[in-house]
C-alpha cells in the first residue's frame, strides 16, 4: 500500500501504530521526497529528516479517566490492555489509569480494586477468550473496565452489556459506540495529523523532520470527551475535571510516566488505595 500510494504520487504518507515501526525506516530512506507522519511508534533505527514521530503523553489520559470514574463512585474497577505488554502507549495508559484511580481514592479516603491483565490482547482483537474473561471480572462484582487495545473493545463491551457493566474507551470518544461507554481516554490523533500536514504545505517540515515529539495536556492532545452526549459521569462534573486538567497543564499535579512500575509484581501492586490484582 505505501509503495502503490506513492507511485500514484503521494506526497505525505501517514503511519498510524506501532506495526509500521520496523519498516519504516527503509521505506523512509527509499523514498527520501515524501513527508512521513509517524504515529504511536518511533521508526526503528531513529527519525529520518523527512519523518515526524508523534507519541503521546498516554499516562495524563489514563490518570484523568482513572480519577474521574473513581470519583464518580466506581470501586471495583478493570484494565485490560493490548499489545501483551510490550506496547508503550498502551502500558503508558494502563500506568496512568492506576495512578489516578489511586489519587481519587485517596482524596475519598477509600480503597478501590482493580483487575489489571495483558491477556488475550497481544494482537488488539476481539476473541471469545476475551469476551469470557471480562464477562467473568463483571460477573464477580467488577463495575467499569478499561478497554484499552483496539478492537478489543468490542468484546469488552458486549461483556459489559451481558452484565450491566460499564467501559472506558480508548484513542478516540467511543460514546457513539455503545451505550455503556462512561468515558473515552483520547488523544489527538487528528489533530497532530493537521498539525504536522500544515508544516509540509508552509514549507517549515524542516523544523520538525528528524525528530520524536509527545504530546500531552500542555498540547491539549489527551483529554476526556466533555460534549453533552459523551459526558456520562452521575456526579463528577465538568468543572471538577476541567480543574484537574488545569493542574496538569500548570504542572501542579505531575503524572509519572515510568510505566515499568506495573512490570514488577511488587512495585505494581504497592498502592495506597488501590488493591492491584494483576492476571
Amino acid at each position: 500500500q505505501l509503495h502503490t500510494a506513492v507511485d500514484n504520487g503521494a506526497k505525505v504518507v501517514i503511519r498510524p501504530g506501532s506495526r509500521f515501526a520496523a519498516a519504516a525506516a527503509d521505506a523512509h530512506t527509499a523514498y527520501p521526497d515524501v513527508n512521513f507522519i509517524v504515529l504511536d511508534t518511533e521508526p526503528e533505527g531513529g527519525t529520518a529528516a523527512n519523518t515526524v514521530s508523534i507519541l503521546y503523553q498516554e499516562e495524563q489520559a489514563g490518570f484523568l479517566a482513572g480519577y474521574a470514574v473513581v470519583k464518580d463512585g466506581y470501586t471495583k474497577l478493570g484494565f485490560s490492555g493490548g499489545g501483551g505488554g510490550t506496547n508503550p502507549a498502551c502500558c503508558r495508559f494502563g500506568y496512568g489509569y492506576v495512578q489516578g484511580a489511586n489519587a481519587a481514592a485517596l482524596e475519598k479516603g477509600i480503597t478501590v480494586d482493580m483487575n489489571y491483565s495483558w491477556q488475550y490482547g497481544s494482537n488488539f482483537s476481539a476473541s471469545t477468550d476475551l469476551q469470557t474473561m471480562i464477562n467473568g471480572w463483571y460477573v464477580n462484582g467488577t463495575e467499569i473496565v478499561f478497554a484499552c487495545g483496539g478492537s478489543m473493545f468490542q468484546s469488552i463491551v458486549a461483556a459489559a452489556s451481558a452484565n450491566d457493566g460499564y467501559v472506558i474507551g480508548v484513542d478516540v470518544d467511543q460514546s457513539g459506540e455503545s451505550e455503556y461507554v462512561v468515558t473515552s481516554a483520547m488523544k489527538g490523533l487528528a489533530d497532530a495529523v493537521q498539525w504536522a500536514v500544515a508544516k509540509v504545505y508552509d514549507g517549515t517540515f524542516d523544523t520538525i523532520g528528524g525528530q520524536q515529539t509527545s504530546l500531552g495536556v500542555a498540547d491539549n492532545a489527551v483529554q476526556l470527551p466533555t460534549g453533552a452526549d459523551s459526558w456520562r459521569f452521575e456526579t463528577f462534573t465538568v468543572e471538577e475535571y476541567e480543574s484537574l486538567y488545569q493542574q496538569m497543564v500548570d504542572g501542579t499535579l505531575v503524572v509519572d510516566d515510568d510505566y515499568t512500575v506495573m512490570d514488577n509484581a511488587e512495585t505494581a501492586t504497592n498502592w495506597s488505595n488501590v488493591n492491584v490484582n494483576i492476571i
